[in-house]
């Protein structure tokens, strides 16, 4: 079932962003498709309201060589698109940071690849570094903003406690903050955006991006993928595969599709202001779109109540965050 419903807008945190709820996110989906159904895709997108695009490259040194991004902007603009129709969100790594220049250079590599002057909201990947002053990577990024290379920024599963420490010193040193917290969050993951430490985030104004929505595409109905699947905090993989079958038993009785429930659940949240996925045609696109409707049509409060059973995590997980 797709859906014709508007798609909603929701602010980024306090920042002056607004996006859709949906962000089309890329996980190098685009190097395995044709060019041609990229474009179609991109141009699907920005016609049904999605105006949030991530390009973050998952690559390192030693790895093979990833062009999604530079896919993207070949493709984004073989769709007709121009760069006020759509906020851009990068990704920018730690593991990169120096405390001579930050981020700037690795930012503007990115920049280059993606044929475009800034980002529009840059997300800080996993916190995995003992030696990096907070202090320092808060004014970096000022710095950025200051130079009109980004224009707000958030971080990607940090702990909720390295969080509110960014909050706190932006505040002190008059600049801004974390906008938004890029997590986990899914039916089967749920304990650290549902959590007590998270909540008080949520209450002083920061937005989430539900991220991993459908667990590698299991959510989605798969019980295997051939398909790269992101980190399994608490071990709880097998029992989410194990839980496929009652979840699309659940998705089948509600007259949906396992990835529409999937979606949904995560626009449940009072924080979520936008919830990534990615698609590989424009029929799956369209179809993870009707979403919205069984969210009119069921209720968020029943949907909530409904996938309950699902929530993998619960006691497993700490809510601080990793």
């Amino acid at each position: 079932m797709t859906s014709a419903s508007p798609i909603p807008r929701r602010r980024i945190g306090t920042s002056e962003l607004e996006t859709s709820v949906f962000a089309l996110g890329s996980w190098h989906v685009y190097d395995r498709m044709h060019f041609e159904d990229t474009v179609a895709l991109l141009r699907t997108a920005i016609d049904r309201g999605i105006t949030l695009f991530d390009v973050g490259v998952y690559a390192a040194p030693g790895f093979p060589p990833a062009f999604t991004d530079v896919l993207f902007s070949a493709a984004i603009r073989a769709a007709g698109v121009t760069r006020d129709e759509y906020l851009l969100s990068e990704k920018l790594w730690l593991e990169g940071w120096d405390p001579a220049t930050g981020l700037r250079a690795q930012l503007e590599a990115a920049l280059f690849r993606v044929d475009s002057p800034n980002a529009d909201l840059v997300i800080l990947g996993d916190l995995r570094r003992d030696d990096l002053e907070l202090r320092d990577l808060v004014l970096n990024l000022a710095s950025l903003r200051d130079a009109g290379l980004i224009r707000a920024w958030g971080v990607n599963n940090w702990s909720a406690g390295n969080v509110q420490r960014l909050i706190d010193i932006a505040a002190a040193e008059g600049v801004d903050g974390p906008a938004i917290a890029q997590l986990k969050y899914s039916v089967s993951r749920r304990s650290i955006p549902d959590g007590a430490p998270f909540a008080k985030l949520w209450e002083q104004g920061l937005s989430m991006q539900a991220s991993d929505v459908m667990e590698g595409g299991y959510l989605a109905g798969k019980v295997a993928t051939d398909r790269e699947v992101g980190r399994d905090p608490g071990g709880i993989r097998q029992r989410i595969i194990d839980d496929v079958p009652a979840f699309v038993a659940l998705a089948e009785e509600l007259e949906t599709a396992p990835a529409q429930l999937a979606i949904a659940f995560t626009l449940t949240h009072p924080a979520t202001a936008t919830t990534l996925f990615g698609a590989s045609s424009v029929a799956q696109l369209e179809s993870n779109l009707g979403s919205l409707e069984l969210i009119e049509r069921v209720g968020a409060e029943t949907i909530r109540e409904r996938v309950a059973p699902f929530w993998a995590d619960r006691d497993v997980v700490d809510p601080e965050g990793p």
